[in-house]
């Protein structure tokens, strides 16, 4: 079977289709990433589907180049071969592709940012980049951790920063003699008085439980949703709480109480143990050279 020649004019025609395509991809790509930066997506979104939108294009562009440098191969032939280097490569890289498809999807829904305070399964930090594949998070005590998307999407996210405020507790124990409408009282004023708990909400101080000489009264409060925002908001808290206490006269307590054994109870527990009585030394066994004839 003979072959249509391969022309120099086509050689340069293709080329040109190529490159004009590759500038129109990027043109196109730029400008989704423009019009999706404009609408409020997150940059990481824009940016991703900016590029997926310049790839699509630019592949299109080669598969003309090809049909215009070779007459023989038709546009049908271009994408039946795409179509088959698509299945060959969703089977050789299905972890991959599940990953690239689970990114779209995260970054399509726009949930979580770079910048947001994120939980998910057995790590927590710092979103610092977002991909096709993975995502990047800083945990809080500085290390980088790369999350395959599919685990994002699989799993329970807690975006601890999704809202702009997020309550705290604390509990503490108070002597059950102590004036329980006093001590709220205080509580509630200390708190309320803090700059790192927010007024709105107001701080709440509740009792939760009766213990055996005590109440339990929990203190809550709202403050900013960083992690170092509550963690701050709560030292403040328990500082400035037990201060006001010792304060106002307000006791705390606890329900640990040490029993001190008589005399009596002690050689009961020596009989039933076999021990001899801690209060007597026993003489040390004579040796063969101390005894007597």
């Amino acid at each position: 079977m003979d072959l249509p020649p391969i022309t120099p004019t086509a050689v340069g025609v293709g080329l040109a289709v190529a490159v004009l395509g590759y500038a129109l991809g990027r043109l196109v790509g730029s400008g989704v990433t423009w019009a999706l930066t404009r609408g409020g997506r997150s940059p990481s979104a824009a940016r991703v589907f900016g590029s997926l939108v310049a790839g699509g294009l630019t592949v299109l562009a080669l598969g003309a180049a090809v049909t215009v440098v070779f007459p023989s191969v038709k546009p049908v032939d271009v994408f039946g071969g795409i179509g088959v280097i698509s299945i060959a490569a969703g089977i050789a890289f299905q972890t991959v592709l599940g990953n690239m498809f689970a990114g779209m999807v995260i970054l399509a829904r726009d949930r979580f940012r770079v910048g947001d305070q994120i939980a998910v399964a057995d790590h927590a930090g710092t979103v610092v980049e977002m991909g096709l594949s993975a995502t990047g998070i800083k945990t809080f005590d500085g290390r980088l951790v790369l999350l395959p998307n599919q685990i994002l999407h699989s799993n329970a996210v807690t975006v601890q920063t999704g809202f702009n405020a997020v309550r705290s507790s604390v509990s503490l124990d108070l002597d059950d003699a102590t004036d329980l409408d006093r001590a709220r009282a205080v509580a509630v004023e200390t708190m309320a008085a803090l700059p790192s708990v927010l007024t709105d909400p107001a701080p709440q101080a509740l009792l939760t439980s009766v213990g055996v000489t005590t109440v339990e009264l929990e203190l809550r409060f709202w403050s900013g949703a960083r992690q170092m925002e509550t963690r701050e908001a709560q030292d403040a808290v328990i500082a400035s709480v037990l201060r006001a206490f010792t304060t106002q006269g307000v006791r705390t307590g606890n329900d640990v109480r040490i029993v001190d054994a008589g005399p009596e109870l002690r050689r009961a527990l020596d009989r039933l143990t076999g021990t001899s009585d801690p209060g007597r030394i026993s003489p040390a066994p004579a040796t063969p050279d101390e005894e007597t004839p």
